[in-house]
């Protein structure tokens, strides 16, 4: 079965009810994209938990080096790999019981998005969470 896009209300609904976003590639370089979009998540009030191999805190946020060390539930896995790395990503977030797994602008796999899918999350492929954001919730802080 191939990939669909949730519907707007629906990506609206999972922005909506986020808690803990963990961001899979986040690390301390302003000049990358992960860096970019979870600070203007933080700004309009996202909790935002850095996931990297160093475990570094990024943005005054505790760090950690993969999903199974963060110590509370998990509402999106924001993904900022290529998208080769994201099936065993995928099954981290599945492991975890994160609800929703989201790959950034020009990330897509079918693997992981069958692996997400087949576990209950729903999978957001493509598409920019910061510019989501923008758009369905214009008048967020």
């Amino acid at each position: 079965m191939a990939y669909e896009h949730p519907s707007r209300d629906r990506i609206k609904t999972i922005l909506e009810q986020a808690g803990a976003i963990a961001v899979v590639g986040l690390t301390n370089n302003p000049d990358r994209p992960a860096y970019e979009v979870s600070e203007a998540m933080l700004h309009r009030g996202y909790r935002i938990i850095p996931v990297n191999p160093k475990g570094e805190d990024v943005l005054g946020q505790k760090g950690y080096a993969s999903l199974k060390d963060i110590p509370e539930s998990i509402d999106i896995v924001n993904v900022f790999r290529r998208a080769e790395h994201t099936p065993p990503i995928a099954e981290e977030a599945a492991a975890v019981g994160a609800k929703t797994l989201w790959l950034q602008l020009g990330i897509a796999s079918e693997e992981a998005a069958r692996i997400a899918s087949e576990s209950g999350m729903t999978v957001i492929m493509d598409r920019c969470i910061k510019v989501e954001d923008a758009v369905l919730r214009p008048n967020r802080k």
